[in-house]
């Protein structure tokens, strides 16, 4: 990628939510520019902006083979749920913004995406491919409830029949079942909801404005009850964090009706390292000294591995202690152990050529 680009051809619009977060203001300073300001004194809550863009292509592509699929669909740029570990934060910058409560406050959101989406799949080229909402962002966040592009973008999937692949940790999912069943249907589909932590606690000091663990849990059983194909993601894994969470993540994700699991490994590229940093710190100050510790462990004396192959898992002893703790809970509990974050439908259907009925692949 090159350098920061305009975040928008708009002005912002009205604030659609006045809510701030639970920390002041405050971002680490943007690689792209010489200077960086701090506030004099205490510095203000953040409330939410939102920008709109016109985007020029709806499908983003992706050559990394640590993920489990080539095409994806992200609605929107920054995103309220304020996780503090997000390795979408470094893209903020290029926008001209900060990657701390900027990222979470600054929202860009892609107003024509879902007819830049119906012409890319109208392509004689397409070959109705797995596309995957979001790679970056979760589209599911709650500016989706006021703008809807994740549903509509969903609904042209549907019609063109275009297999689907959802990550989230927003109940808001809940809404589309309708379209998500027509996908099941249609082309294949399944969502998977993103749990690093079984308690909402802890959770709230680390997502603080995701949907609750218990929500979640509760999402995953509403959409396997009607016939939705679901997933439950550990991740991230934060040693001396989570880790000890594994057991019952999983054991809750299967009661709730969920076919299969994948992990992650934390990851901390570029400015994602002092905003977990930070948090972690004042959410749970007694514990911030080992988390790092272990961190740097799994990391081989880093926080990031951005090589194929490495971002996705740890080394040493203790991560393949948490790699064993995972697979053999896995096993007893009947889950598919995905590996990396290859969350595809379990059935994805072919498209219908004119010809005979094809078996069903996958």
């Amino acid at each position: 990628m090159g350098g920061p680009v305009s975040p928008c051809n708009a002005e912002p619009r009205d604030i659609l939510f006045t809510c701030s977060v639970p920390h002041l203001s405050e971002n680490p300073p943007n690689r792209f520019q010489e200077a960086h300001v701090d506030w004099d004194g205490e510095a203000p809550p953040a409330d939410l902006q939102v920008h709109e863009e016109q985007a020029k292509s709806a499908l983003s592509e992706n050559k990394s083979p640590d993920v489990g699929f080539r095409w994806s669909v992200n609605p929107y740029r920054g995103c309220f749920h304020g996780c503090a570990y997000c390795y979408a934060r470094p893209t903020h910058p290029y926008l001209g913004f900060g990657a701390g409560t900027d990222f979470e406050r600054q929202i860009v959101v892609k107003v024509n995406i879902v007819d830049r989406l119906r012409a890319a799949l109208r392509k004689k080229s397409w070959k109705r491919e797995l596309v995957a909402f979001s790679g970056n962002t979760d589209c599911y966040q709650p500016i989706e409830s006021h703008y809807q592009l994740t549903r509509r973008c969903l609904e042209v999937c549907a019609e063109l029949q275009t297999p689907v692949t959802i990550i989230t940790k927003g109940k808001l999912v809940r809404r589309d079942v309708d379209v998500l069943q027509a996908l099941q249907r249609e082309s294949g589909c399944r969502v998977t909801l993103s749990i690093p932590f079984a308690n909402d606690v802890h959770a709230r000091a680390i997502e603080p404005f995701a949907s609750p663990p218990s929500k979640r849990f509760e999402t995953l059983r509403i959409l396997s009850d009607a016939g939705v194909d679901t997933a439950v993601a550990v991740a991230p894994i934060i040693p001396g964090l989570n880790d000890d969470q594994i057991p019952e993540i999983l054991k809750r994700a299967r009661d709730a009706g969920a076919s299969a699991a994948f992990k992650i490994l934390l990851r901390l590229p570029l400015e994602v390292g002092p905003v977990f940093s930070a948090r972690l710190a004042e959410a749970f100050p007694l514990r911030h000294a080992k988390v790092m510790s272990a961190i740097h462990d799994m990391r081989g004396g880093g926080q990031n591995d951005a090589r194929f192959g490495a971002r996705m898992v740890g080394q040493g002893p203790r991560w393949a202690m948490t790699e064993k703790l995972f697979s053999v809970h896995c096993d007893r509990l009947g889950l598919e152990y995905l590996a990396g974050e290859a969350a595809r439908p379990a059935r994805v259907r072919p498209p219908d050529r004119g010809g005979p009925q094809l078996p069903l692949l996958f």
